[in-house]
Protein backbone atom coordinates (compact mmCIF):
# COMPACT_ATOMS: atom_id res chain seq x y z
CA UNK A 1 0.00 0.00 0.00
CA UNK A 2 2.62 2.67 0.92
CA UNK A 3 4.96 1.53 -2.01
CA UNK A 4 1.51 2.51 -4.39
CA UNK A 5 1.13 5.54 -2.70
CA UNK A 6 4.51 6.56 -3.31
CA UNK A 7 4.10 5.40 -7.01
CA UNK A 8 0.96 8.26 -7.01
CA UNK A 9 2.25 10.59 -5.25
CA UNK A 10 5.17 10.47 -7.69
CA UNK A 11 3.40 10.87 -10.31
CA UNK A 12 1.74 13.76 -9.16
CA UNK A 13 4.63 15.13 -8.87
CA UNK A 14 5.90 14.68 -12.83
CA UNK A 15 2.19 15.67 -13.81
CA UNK A 16 2.65 19.02 -11.81
CA UNK A 17 6.28 19.54 -12.78
CA UNK A 18 4.95 19.02 -16.49
CA UNK A 19 2.20 21.87 -15.98
CA UNK A 20 4.51 24.04 -14.49
CA UNK A 21 7.35 23.86 -16.78
CA UNK A 22 4.40 24.65 -19.95
CA UNK A 23 3.34 27.67 -17.72
CA UNK A 24 7.23 28.71 -18.12
CA UNK A 25 7.84 27.82 -21.42
CA UNK A 26 4.47 27.96 -23.10
CA UNK A 27 4.45 26.68 -27.17
CA UNK A 28 4.35 30.27 -28.65
CA UNK A 29 0.91 30.57 -30.80
CA UNK A 30 2.83 32.71 -33.24
CA UNK A 31 6.53 31.76 -33.84
CA UNK A 32 7.72 28.67 -36.64
CA UNK A 33 10.43 26.54 -37.31
CA UNK A 34 11.81 24.55 -40.43
CA UNK A 35 12.01 21.84 -37.92
CA UNK A 36 8.19 21.25 -38.16
CA UNK A 37 6.50 21.55 -41.36
CA UNK A 38 3.12 20.77 -39.65
CA UNK A 39 3.56 22.54 -36.53
CA UNK A 40 3.92 25.70 -38.90
CA UNK A 41 0.81 25.40 -40.22
CA UNK A 42 -0.86 24.16 -37.44
CA UNK A 43 -2.92 27.35 -36.47
CA UNK A 44 -4.37 30.22 -38.40
CA UNK A 45 -2.11 32.25 -36.13
CA UNK A 46 1.33 30.57 -37.41
CA UNK A 47 0.28 31.02 -40.73
CA UNK A 48 -0.58 34.78 -40.51
CA UNK A 49 2.82 35.01 -38.94
CA UNK A 50 4.37 33.66 -42.13
CA UNK A 51 2.39 35.98 -44.74
CA UNK A 52 3.63 39.02 -42.39
CA UNK A 53 6.55 37.18 -42.98
CA UNK A 54 6.80 37.32 -46.20
CA UNK A 55 6.61 41.30 -46.64
CA UNK A 56 9.19 41.35 -43.59
CA UNK A 57 11.72 39.26 -46.07
CA UNK A 58 10.78 41.73 -49.15
CA UNK A 59 11.47 45.00 -47.05
CA UNK A 60 15.13 44.02 -46.16
CA UNK A 61 17.30 46.79 -46.12
CA UNK A 62 19.53 44.68 -48.61
CA UNK A 63 16.60 44.35 -51.07
CA UNK A 64 13.37 46.78 -51.15
CA UNK A 65 13.71 48.31 -48.16
CA UNK A 66 16.53 50.59 -49.91
CA UNK A 67 18.91 49.06 -51.42
CA UNK A 68 17.44 47.55 -54.90
CA UNK A 69 16.28 51.55 -55.32
CA UNK A 70 19.69 53.11 -54.79
CA UNK A 71 21.13 50.63 -56.83
CA UNK A 72 18.75 51.15 -59.79
CA UNK A 73 19.50 54.67 -59.76
CA UNK A 74 23.16 55.07 -59.32
CA UNK A 75 23.61 52.97 -61.96
CA UNK A 76 22.49 55.51 -64.14
CA UNK A 77 22.97 59.16 -64.78
CA UNK A 78 20.97 61.25 -62.07
CA UNK A 79 23.56 60.70 -58.90
CA UNK A 80 27.35 61.66 -58.35
CA UNK A 81 29.51 59.66 -55.56
CA UNK A 82 30.14 61.85 -52.87
CA UNK A 83 32.23 59.28 -50.77
CA UNK A 84 34.12 56.84 -52.68
CA UNK A 85 33.18 54.29 -49.97
CA UNK A 86 33.09 51.29 -51.22
CA UNK A 87 30.56 49.65 -48.78
CA UNK A 88 28.00 52.11 -49.72
CA UNK A 89 28.07 50.91 -53.46
CA UNK A 90 30.59 52.98 -55.22
CA UNK A 91 31.60 49.49 -57.83
CA UNK A 92 27.96 49.88 -58.73
CA UNK A 93 28.24 53.32 -59.34
CA UNK A 94 31.08 53.48 -61.49
CA UNK A 95 29.88 50.59 -63.31
CA UNK A 96 33.36 48.10 -61.71
CA UNK A 97 31.06 45.39 -59.76
CA UNK A 98 31.92 41.63 -59.95
CA UNK A 99 30.45 38.21 -59.50
CA UNK A 100 32.05 38.76 -55.44
CA UNK A 101 30.91 42.30 -55.19
CA UNK A 102 28.98 42.52 -51.72
CA UNK A 103 26.01 43.90 -53.59
CA UNK A 104 25.74 41.72 -56.41
CA UNK A 105 25.58 38.79 -53.75
CA UNK A 106 23.44 40.25 -51.10
CA UNK A 107 20.54 41.19 -53.13
CA UNK A 108 20.34 38.34 -55.12
CA UNK A 109 20.33 35.59 -51.70
CA UNK A 110 17.68 38.28 -50.46
CA UNK A 111 15.97 37.72 -53.25
CA UNK A 112 16.14 34.03 -53.52
CA UNK A 113 15.50 34.08 -49.45
CA UNK A 114 12.32 35.81 -49.91
CA UNK A 115 11.11 33.82 -52.93
CA UNK A 116 12.12 30.28 -51.38
CA UNK A 117 10.03 31.63 -47.98
CA UNK A 118 6.79 32.58 -50.66
CA UNK A 119 7.05 28.47 -52.16
CA UNK A 120 7.44 27.12 -49.05
CA UNK A 121 3.82 29.28 -47.98
CA UNK A 122 2.12 28.34 -51.10
CA UNK A 123 3.55 24.39 -50.93
CA UNK A 124 1.96 24.58 -47.18
CA UNK A 125 -1.08 25.74 -47.72
CA UNK A 126 -1.54 23.46 -50.23
CA UNK A 127 -1.71 20.83 -47.34
CA UNK A 128 -3.48 22.61 -44.39
CA UNK A 129 -7.17 22.96 -45.65
CA UNK A 130 -8.78 22.42 -42.39
CA UNK A 131 -6.93 25.60 -40.72
CA UNK A 132 -8.49 28.61 -41.86
CA UNK A 133 -11.01 29.25 -44.46
CA UNK A 134 -10.83 28.35 -48.23
CA UNK A 135 -11.58 31.84 -49.09
CA UNK A 136 -8.09 33.31 -46.26
CA UNK A 137 -6.32 30.91 -47.59
CA UNK A 138 -6.55 31.86 -51.15
CA UNK A 139 -5.91 35.66 -50.40
CA UNK A 140 -2.86 34.13 -48.68
CA UNK A 141 -1.70 32.11 -51.60
CA UNK A 142 -2.10 35.20 -53.78
CA UNK A 143 0.15 37.62 -51.46
CA UNK A 144 2.58 35.17 -51.61
CA UNK A 145 1.87 34.84 -55.41
CA UNK A 146 2.61 39.09 -55.87
CA UNK A 147 5.63 39.08 -53.94
CA UNK A 148 7.45 36.04 -55.67
CA UNK A 149 6.76 37.94 -59.16
CA UNK A 150 7.86 41.36 -57.61
CA UNK A 151 11.04 39.50 -56.70
CA UNK A 152 11.65 37.68 -60.01
CA UNK A 153 10.99 40.95 -61.90
CA UNK A 154 13.52 42.42 -59.54
CA UNK A 155 15.99 40.25 -60.18
CA UNK A 156 15.67 40.31 -63.99
CA UNK A 157 15.86 44.12 -64.00
CA UNK A 158 19.37 43.20 -62.64
CA UNK A 159 20.97 39.83 -63.79
CA UNK A 160 19.40 39.73 -67.03
CA UNK A 161 19.44 41.23 -70.38
CA UNK A 162 16.21 42.91 -71.34
CA UNK A 163 13.64 41.32 -72.93
CA UNK A 164 13.79 43.38 -76.40
CA UNK A 165 17.25 41.68 -76.89
CA UNK A 166 16.32 38.32 -78.20
CA UNK A 167 12.63 38.70 -77.22
CA UNK A 168 13.36 36.81 -74.25
CA UNK A 169 15.94 34.05 -75.62
CA UNK A 170 18.52 35.12 -73.34
CA UNK A 171 19.59 33.26 -70.14
CA UNK A 172 17.40 34.63 -66.97
CA UNK A 173 17.35 33.72 -63.66
CA UNK A 174 16.66 30.00 -62.01
CA UNK A 175 13.01 29.64 -61.77
CA UNK A 176 12.62 28.33 -58.46
CA UNK A 177 8.58 27.20 -58.09
CA UNK A 178 9.04 24.93 -54.81
CA UNK A 179 9.95 25.54 -51.61
CA UNK A 180 13.22 24.27 -50.03
CA UNK A 181 13.33 23.75 -46.22
CA UNK A 182 15.93 21.42 -45.63
CA UNK A 183 19.60 21.02 -46.94
CA UNK A 184 19.55 19.09 -50.11
CA UNK A 185 20.82 19.13 -54.17
CA UNK A 186 19.60 22.22 -55.14
CA UNK A 187 20.96 22.56 -58.61
CA UNK A 188 18.75 24.25 -61.15
CA UNK A 189 19.76 26.07 -64.54
CA UNK A 190 18.43 29.35 -65.33
CA UNK A 191 15.20 29.56 -67.60
CA UNK A 192 15.32 32.32 -70.65
CA UNK A 193 14.55 35.90 -69.70
CA UNK A 194 10.97 34.74 -71.59
CA UNK A 195 9.86 32.14 -69.19
CA UNK A 196 11.15 34.13 -66.00
CA UNK A 197 8.44 36.72 -67.31
CA UNK A 198 5.60 34.21 -68.24
CA UNK A 199 5.88 32.96 -64.76
CA UNK A 200 5.85 36.55 -63.46
CA UNK A 201 2.59 37.15 -65.31
CA UNK A 202 1.27 33.65 -64.39
CA UNK A 203 1.57 34.83 -60.71
CA UNK A 204 -0.05 38.44 -61.04
CA UNK A 205 -3.04 37.11 -62.77
CA UNK A 206 -3.16 34.64 -60.00
CA UNK A 207 -2.92 37.19 -57.69
CA UNK A 208 -5.19 39.35 -59.26
CA UNK A 209 -8.16 37.25 -58.98
CA UNK A 210 -7.34 35.80 -55.27
CA UNK A 211 -6.44 39.31 -53.86
CA UNK A 212 -9.01 41.08 -51.78
CA UNK A 213 -10.67 44.53 -53.23
CA UNK A 214 -9.66 46.12 -50.42
CA UNK A 215 -9.01 45.87 -46.60
CA UNK A 216 -10.62 48.00 -43.94
CA UNK A 217 -8.41 50.79 -43.72
CA UNK A 218 -5.51 53.05 -45.17
CA UNK A 219 -2.45 51.92 -43.79
CA UNK A 220 -3.08 47.97 -44.36
CA UNK A 221 -4.22 48.87 -48.11
CA UNK A 222 -0.84 50.52 -48.67
CA UNK A 223 1.34 47.84 -47.03
CA UNK A 224 -0.48 44.87 -48.04
CA UNK A 225 -0.81 44.24 -51.95
CA UNK A 226 -4.79 44.07 -53.15
CA UNK A 227 -6.13 43.66 -56.51
CA UNK A 228 -5.48 47.29 -57.35
CA UNK A 229 -1.55 46.19 -56.94
CA UNK A 230 -1.73 43.31 -59.15
CA UNK A 231 -2.85 45.21 -61.90
CA UNK A 232 -0.49 47.92 -61.30
CA UNK A 233 2.50 46.08 -61.26
CA UNK A 234 1.78 43.96 -64.31
CA UNK A 235 1.41 47.64 -66.51
CA UNK A 236 5.11 48.13 -65.43
CA UNK A 237 5.75 44.60 -66.21
CA UNK A 238 4.34 44.80 -69.79
CA UNK A 239 5.91 48.34 -70.23
CA UNK A 240 9.33 46.59 -69.15
CA UNK A 241 8.54 43.81 -71.82
CA UNK A 242 7.61 46.51 -74.63
CA UNK A 243 4.23 44.75 -74.77
CA UNK A 244 2.60 48.05 -74.82
CA UNK A 245 -1.01 46.86 -76.10
CA UNK A 246 -1.22 44.83 -72.85
CA UNK A 247 -0.13 48.08 -70.34
CA UNK A 248 -3.12 49.46 -72.31
CA UNK A 249 -5.77 46.68 -71.61
CA UNK A 250 -4.28 46.49 -67.52
CA UNK A 251 -4.26 49.87 -67.16
CA UNK A 252 -7.16 50.19 -68.52
CA UNK A 253 -8.63 48.45 -65.35
CA UNK A 254 -7.81 50.78 -62.70
CA UNK A 255 -7.45 53.97 -64.94
CA UNK A 256 -11.04 55.85 -65.69
CA UNK A 257 -11.07 57.04 -69.16
CA UNK A 258 -11.40 60.50 -68.39
CA UNK A 259 -11.02 61.01 -64.61
CA UNK A 260 -7.83 59.29 -64.25
CA UNK A 261 -8.82 57.44 -60.84
CA UNK A 262 -9.50 53.61 -59.92
CA UNK A 263 -12.65 54.35 -58.85
CA UNK A 264 -13.86 55.63 -62.53
CA UNK A 265 -12.18 52.47 -64.04
CA UNK A 266 -12.59 49.61 -61.73
CA UNK A 267 -14.08 46.46 -62.57
CA UNK A 268 -15.41 44.53 -60.86
CA UNK A 269 -16.36 47.82 -58.15
CA UNK A 270 -15.04 47.97 -54.55
CA UNK A 271 -12.04 48.18 -55.18
CA UNK A 272 -9.54 50.68 -53.47
CA UNK A 273 -9.91 53.97 -55.00
CA UNK A 274 -6.69 55.23 -55.87
CA UNK A 275 -5.97 58.44 -57.38
CA UNK A 276 -3.01 61.40 -57.63
CA UNK A 277 -2.71 63.58 -54.86
CA UNK A 278 -3.48 67.47 -55.29
CA UNK A 279 0.04 67.80 -53.66
CA UNK A 280 3.17 65.62 -54.81
CA UNK A 281 4.31 66.02 -51.36
CA UNK A 282 1.85 64.43 -49.12
CA UNK A 283 2.80 61.30 -50.40
CA UNK A 284 6.25 61.51 -49.25
CA UNK A 285 5.19 62.21 -45.57
CA UNK A 286 3.20 60.87 -42.41
CA UNK A 287 1.22 59.03 -42.64
CA UNK A 288 2.18 57.68 -46.06
CA UNK A 289 -0.96 56.06 -46.64
CA UNK A 290 -2.67 58.37 -49.42
CA UNK A 291 -4.23 57.25 -51.93
CA UNK A 292 -1.64 57.40 -54.16
CA UNK A 293 0.48 54.85 -52.58
CA UNK A 294 -0.47 51.60 -54.39
CA UNK A 295 2.28 50.10 -52.49
CA UNK A 296 4.78 51.00 -49.81
CA UNK A 297 7.22 49.22 -47.65
CA UNK A 298 6.84 50.83 -43.72
CA UNK A 299 8.88 51.31 -41.52
CA UNK A 300 9.14 52.12 -37.42
CA UNK A 301 12.03 53.15 -35.11
CA UNK A 302 11.96 49.66 -34.10
CA UNK A 303 12.12 48.32 -36.89
CA UNK A 304 14.43 49.93 -39.66
CA UNK A 305 15.92 49.40 -43.20
CA UNK A 306 19.33 48.73 -41.38
CA UNK A 307 22.61 50.81 -41.38
CA UNK A 308 23.71 52.25 -45.18
CA UNK A 309 20.57 50.53 -46.65
CA UNK A 310 17.64 53.68 -46.29
CA UNK A 311 17.22 56.01 -49.06
CA UNK A 312 17.50 59.07 -46.71
CA UNK A 313 21.03 57.90 -46.13
CA UNK A 314 21.72 57.74 -49.36
CA UNK A 315 20.16 60.77 -50.85
CA UNK A 316 19.30 63.60 -48.29
CA UNK A 317 21.34 65.62 -46.80
CA UNK A 318 19.51 66.07 -43.53
CA UNK A 319 20.44 69.47 -41.96
CA UNK A 320 24.35 69.82 -40.89
CA UNK A 321 25.20 66.57 -41.28
CA UNK A 322 27.57 65.24 -43.40
CA UNK A 323 25.68 61.49 -44.47
CA UNK A 324 24.87 61.66 -47.81
CA UNK A 325 26.19 59.59 -50.12
CA UNK A 326 25.06 60.80 -53.52
CA UNK A 327 24.13 64.07 -54.35
CA UNK A 328 22.14 65.62 -57.57
CA UNK A 329 24.18 65.31 -61.00
CA UNK A 330 24.18 69.06 -62.02
CA UNK A 331 24.49 67.96 -65.55
CA UNK A 332 21.25 65.30 -65.27
CA UNK A 333 17.90 65.61 -64.86
CA UNK A 334 18.24 68.70 -62.82
CA UNK A 335 19.25 70.72 -65.57
CA UNK A 336 16.04 70.68 -67.77
CA UNK A 337 15.36 73.93 -68.46
CA UNK A 338 11.44 73.03 -68.94
CA UNK A 339 11.37 71.74 -65.37
CA UNK A 340 9.99 74.81 -64.22
CA UNK A 341 11.23 75.96 -60.86
CA UNK A 342 7.82 76.78 -59.55
CA UNK A 343 7.53 72.87 -60.06
CA UNK A 344 6.60 71.58 -56.56
CA UNK A 345 8.59 68.50 -57.41
CA UNK A 346 11.40 71.12 -57.59
CA UNK A 347 10.89 71.88 -53.80
CA UNK A 348 12.44 68.23 -53.43
CA UNK A 349 15.53 69.22 -54.93
CA UNK A 350 17.65 71.15 -51.98
CA UNK A 351 20.92 72.53 -51.65
CA UNK A 352 23.24 72.01 -49.18
CA UNK A 353 24.03 74.76 -46.32
CA UNK A 354 27.14 72.42 -45.43
CA UNK A 355 30.66 74.57 -45.97
CA UNK A 356 32.18 71.27 -47.59
CA UNK A 357 28.93 70.81 -49.65
CA UNK A 358 27.95 73.95 -50.31
CA UNK A 359 25.59 73.60 -53.31
CA UNK A 360 25.50 70.13 -53.49
CA UNK A 361 21.79 69.25 -54.38
CA UNK A 362 20.15 66.43 -52.33
CA UNK A 363 16.52 64.65 -52.65
CA UNK A 364 14.36 65.61 -49.96
CA UNK A 365 11.79 62.97 -50.80
CA UNK A 366 13.21 61.45 -47.28
CA UNK A 367 13.72 63.38 -44.77
CA UNK A 368 12.93 61.57 -41.63
CA UNK A 369 16.74 61.39 -39.83
CA UNK A 370 18.07 59.00 -38.16
CA UNK A 371 17.00 55.88 -37.82
CA UNK A 372 15.23 56.85 -40.93
CA UNK A 373 11.77 55.47 -40.88
CA UNK A 374 10.59 56.68 -44.26
CA UNK A 375 8.61 54.34 -45.64
CA UNK A 376 9.14 52.94 -49.35
CA UNK A 377 7.46 53.89 -51.76
CA UNK A 378 7.01 50.51 -54.56
CA UNK A 379 4.08 51.55 -56.41
CA UNK A 380 2.35 54.61 -57.20
CA UNK A 381 -0.08 55.44 -58.95
CA UNK A 382 1.37 58.28 -60.68
CA UNK A 383 3.80 55.76 -62.20
CA UNK A 384 0.62 53.65 -63.41
CA UNK A 385 -0.62 56.49 -65.21
CA UNK A 386 2.66 57.31 -67.10
CA UNK A 387 3.01 53.57 -67.89
CA UNK A 388 -0.51 54.17 -69.72
CA UNK A 389 1.06 57.28 -71.53
CA UNK A 390 4.04 55.88 -72.51
CA UNK A 391 1.75 52.87 -73.97
CA UNK A 392 -0.72 54.79 -75.66
CA UNK A 393 2.03 57.08 -77.34
CA UNK A 394 3.96 54.45 -78.70
CA UNK A 395 0.87 52.57 -80.06
CA UNK A 396 -1.05 55.65 -81.64
CA UNK A 397 1.18 58.47 -82.35
CA UNK A 398 -0.03 61.58 -80.80
CA UNK A 399 -2.59 60.36 -78.61
CA UNK A 400 -5.43 62.91 -77.11
CA UNK A 401 -5.36 60.58 -73.72
CA UNK A 402 -1.55 60.02 -73.59
CA UNK A 403 -1.19 63.87 -73.66
CA UNK A 404 -4.46 64.59 -70.90
CA UNK A 405 -2.35 61.50 -69.09
CA UNK A 406 1.04 63.46 -68.97
CA UNK A 407 -0.84 66.55 -68.06
CA UNK A 408 -2.55 65.25 -65.00
CA UNK A 409 1.32 64.40 -64.26
CA UNK A 410 2.73 67.67 -64.76
CA UNK A 411 -0.03 69.78 -64.27
CA UNK A 412 -0.57 68.83 -60.31
CA UNK A 413 2.70 70.30 -59.92
CA UNK A 414 3.39 73.02 -62.32
CA UNK A 415 0.09 74.10 -63.57
CA UNK A 416 1.63 77.22 -66.14
CA UNK A 417 2.83 74.23 -68.67
CA UNK A 418 0.15 72.55 -70.24
CA UNK A 419 0.74 70.45 -73.53
CA UNK A 420 -1.45 70.14 -76.58
CA UNK A 421 -1.51 67.92 -80.21
CA UNK A 422 0.42 71.06 -81.11
CA UNK A 423 3.34 70.66 -78.43
CA UNK A 424 4.57 67.33 -80.60
CA UNK A 425 5.92 66.54 -84.07
CA UNK A 426 5.01 63.27 -83.67
CA UNK A 427 4.53 60.25 -81.68
CA UNK A 428 8.00 60.03 -80.59
CA UNK A 429 8.28 63.67 -79.37
CA UNK A 430 5.29 62.49 -77.28
CA UNK A 431 7.25 59.43 -75.88
CA UNK A 432 10.37 61.75 -75.58
CA UNK A 433 8.38 64.30 -73.32
CA UNK A 434 6.54 61.39 -71.03
CA UNK A 435 9.79 59.33 -70.44
CA UNK A 436 11.02 62.18 -69.57
CA UNK A 437 8.32 63.10 -66.85
CA UNK A 438 9.21 59.60 -65.12
CA UNK A 439 12.40 61.08 -64.92
CA UNK A 440 11.17 63.99 -62.78
CA UNK A 441 8.48 62.58 -61.34
CA UNK A 442 9.70 59.14 -60.20
CA UNK A 443 13.22 60.25 -59.23
CA UNK A 444 14.81 58.67 -56.43
CA UNK A 445 12.28 55.80 -56.61
CA UNK A 446 14.27 53.21 -58.22
CA UNK A 447 12.93 53.31 -61.59
CA UNK A 448 16.03 55.20 -64.02
CA UNK A 449 18.10 52.44 -64.76
CA UNK A 450 15.32 49.86 -65.59
CA UNK A 451 13.97 52.91 -68.04
CA UNK A 452 17.57 52.30 -69.79
CA UNK A 453 17.98 49.22 -70.31
CA UNK A 454 14.10 48.11 -71.24
CA UNK A 455 14.96 50.22 -74.27
CA UNK A 456 18.40 49.89 -74.97
CA UNK A 457 19.74 53.15 -74.45
CA UNK A 458 23.32 53.78 -73.62
CA UNK A 459 23.79 54.39 -69.27
CA UNK A 460 25.47 57.88 -69.97
CA UNK A 461 29.20 58.61 -68.16
CA UNK A 462 29.34 60.26 -64.64
CA UNK A 463 31.62 62.79 -63.83
CA UNK A 464 34.41 61.56 -61.03
CA UNK A 465 34.98 57.96 -63.27
CA UNK A 466 32.00 55.98 -63.93
CA UNK A 467 31.77 55.68 -68.18
CA UNK A 468 29.05 55.60 -70.34
CA UNK A 469 28.01 51.62 -70.87
CA UNK A 470 26.29 51.14 -74.45
CA UNK A 471 23.79 47.87 -74.50
CA UNK A 472 26.23 45.62 -76.03
CA UNK A 473 28.63 46.31 -72.90
CA UNK A 474 28.88 43.40 -70.67
CA UNK A 475 28.92 45.64 -67.66
CA UNK A 476 25.13 46.75 -68.91
CA UNK A 477 23.85 44.30 -66.67
CA UNK A 478 24.79 42.63 -63.23
CA UNK A 479 27.08 39.28 -63.19
CA UNK A 480 25.64 36.10 -61.72
CA UNK A 481 27.26 35.68 -58.42
CA UNK A 482 30.17 33.87 -57.10
CA UNK A 483 28.23 31.68 -54.53
CA UNK A 484 25.14 31.35 -57.23
CA UNK A 485 27.58 29.72 -59.90
CA UNK A 486 30.02 28.00 -56.84
CA UNK A 487 26.96 26.03 -55.62
CA UNK A 488 24.73 25.80 -58.53
CA UNK A 489 26.57 23.86 -60.52
CA UNK A 490 24.60 23.92 -63.68
CA UNK A 491 23.78 28.23 -63.47
CA UNK A 492 26.09 29.95 -66.18
CA UNK A 493 27.61 32.93 -65.79
CA UNK A 494 26.32 36.50 -67.70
Amino acid sequence: MKKKFLMILGLGVMLNYSCQKNLLYPVSETSVTNDDKLLQFSTAARIQAQVMGLYRNLRDGSFMGGRFQVYQEIKADNWLNLTNNGVTNLSTWNQSVTSTTSEVQNLWNQAYFTINNCNLLIDGLAKSSSVITPAISANYVAEAKFIRALCYYDLLQLYARPYYDGNGSKPGVPLRLVGNSVAGNYELARSTVAEVYAQIVKDLNAAEAGLPLTYADAATNTTRVHRNTAIALKTRVYLTMQQYANVITEANKIVGATTFTASAGSAPAGGVNNALQTDVTNVFKAPYTTTESVFSLPFLTTETPGTQNQLGFYFYNNGSALNAEYYLNPSGVVADAKWKATDKRRTFIQASTNAARLGFMFLAKYQQPSPYTDWVPVIRYAEVLLNLAEAKARVNGVDAQAIALLNAIRGRSDASTVFTAGSFANGAALVDAIWQERNIELLGEGFKNTDLVRLGLTIPAKAGGAPAIPASDPRYIWPIPNNELLYNKLATPN
